[in-house]
């Protein structure tokens, strides 16, 4: 894009309601700073839409001008996906709103929303959808890539309880697309990710969720191997109201976490549980922890489920470093017990983890397992691993060890990745692999409603050939 053409950028200025920064302007820095700081990305403008007319006139500038176009919603893109060097940025930060409606069950969320948007609003009736560990996480690439959470084994995925979804496409039309409007469109959408247009409203339907029990049991990083074959075998077998995702971390250096173990390598699992909170029930349904080894910490208590879903926003803020990759597992092999052994005793830094997500119960529980483009309904697992820490300096060595952890673990995986947690780099072959079957009629949509690929900066899908 050629901000020395002053006519084309002042016309688009003056065109949006919302603001256009450009690198003079004294706000460019903080537009182009996201949840990722390893990416160090100069776009040559940010066009900040408001509402819907500006997102289509933000598409007609990037198509008329051939502008490489990225879109920008909530910002936790891994790979940086949201930015584009020296091209036009349509962002979607100021679509940040969510609106309930009682009668219907239903929450419409704008585009730019985060997670802790649309869990404040729908806590408010006793209601959630189930969507992500991280409250700062946007709802757009979330869901767009299909979405899990603590929610995910009681409610499913976040795109099954995707009702419908306002989308400007790559021709500047605004269509919505539900089950009955625009289908193929609509199927796309729920786990294909940004290919096929801007989504400037996603509307759920919610389910019962208020106070949950959550709870966050830790053992010794030496007992990595009993903890694993124990989950891998009692998680897949509890009923869907218990959920747990197991990690590998380092003990932060605060409460509730006593100061003996601060700074240690441990292996955990971070609880959800939807079923009755009284205390002999709870008690009782968290007894189980005992079983694979003596934990080092373990707590549990009722809480407000957006108090769970922000548990991490302290050790987790916007600016630090990040490299990732993750896979998609039916089974945890002993073969790739051992990988996580090996690489959960090298935790790099204080703040690189290691996640394996259930993605099973109510999500495997639905009657067409192709009828969304999320392609692996019979993963259990959906795994990723994170080097993370403040230091810019620290960026090659948690890179490195999270692409040998990947590399070792890799092999005992499904074979796909959560489009999400692809990582940058990564080649076009592990995004066709991700869609498995799916890749060829997801080709196809993008040929009908993106023929030219203006959407491509993303985990891309290229346009089927006429």
């Amino acid at each position: 894009m050629n901000t020395s053409d002053e006519t084309a950028v002042g016309g688009l200025r003056e065109a949006l309601r919302g603001s256009l920064i450009t690198p003079q302007d004294p706000g460019y820095d903080a537009a182009r700073s996201i949840y990722n700081a390893m990416i160090d990305r100069r776009p040559a403008a940010f066009a900040q839409c408001v509402d819907v007319a500006d997102v289509q006139t933000v598409i007609s500038f990037a198509r008329d001008t051939a502008a490489e176009l990225a879109v920008l919603g909530g910002g936790h893109s891994g790979p940086g996906l949201c930015l584009v060097d020296d091209g036009l940025v349509l962002d979607l930060r100021p679509m940040r709103w969510v609106r309930v409606d009682p009668e219907t069950d239903t929450v419409q969320v704008g585009g730019g929303s985060q997670l802790g948007d649309l869990d404040h609003a729908t806590h408010a009736f006793g209601r959630a959808v189930p969507a992500g560990i991280v409250s700062t996480t946007g709802v757009a690439g979330l869901t767009l890539g299909g979405g899990h959470g603590y929610l995910t084994r009681r409610y499913g995925l976040t795109i099954d309880s995707l009702l419908s979804a306002d989308v400007v496409l790559a021709d500047g039309s605004y269509v919505t697309a539900s089950a009955d409007n625009h289908p193929d469109l609509f199927w796309a959408l729920r786990g294909g990710g940004g290919n096929f247009g801007v989504v400037t409203s996603f509307t759920f339907g919610l389910h019962p969720a208020s106070t949950v029990g959550g709870a966050v049991t830790l053992w010794p990083v030496d007992r990595t191997t009993e903890v694993l074959r124990w989950y891998r075998e009692f998680l897949p077998a509890a009923p869907d109201e218990l959920y747990g995702f197991f990690a590998l971390l380092v003990v932060p250096p605060g409460p509730p976490f006593p100061e003996p173990i601060h700074g240690q390598k441990m292996c955990a699992v971070v609880w959800c549980y939807t079923g009755d909170l009284s205390d002999e029930r709870l008690a009782e349904t968290f007894a189980v922890v005992n079983e694979p080894a003596p934990p080092a910490f373990h707590f549990a208590a009722p809480m407000p489920y957006p108090a769970l879903q922000s548990m991490f926003d302290g050790l987790l803020p916007e600016g630090l470093q990040w490299y990732w990759r993750g896979d998609f597992f039916e089974t945890v092999s002993d073969a790739a017990i051992e990988v996580h052994h090996k690489y959960g005793e090298n935790i790099p830094t204080g703040l690189s983890t290691m996640h394996l997500y259930p993605v099973d119960g109510a999500a495997h529980q639905v009657d067409d397992a192709d009828g969304t483009a999320w392609a692996y309904r019979d993963a259990v697992w959906s795994g990723i691993v994170a080097g993370i820490d403040p230091d810019p300096g620290s960026a090659e060595a948690i890179r490195q060890w999270c692409v040998d952890y990947w590399t070792d673990l890799h092999p005992h995986s499904m074979g796909g990745s959560y489009v999400n947690f692809i990582g940058p780099g990564e080649s076009q072959e592990r995004v066709r692999t991700t869609y498995r079957g799916h890749y060829d009629r997801l080709a196809a949509v993008k040929r009908a409603y993106d023929p030219d690929n203006l959407f491509h900066a993303n985990q891309n899908i290229p346009p089927a050939p006429d």
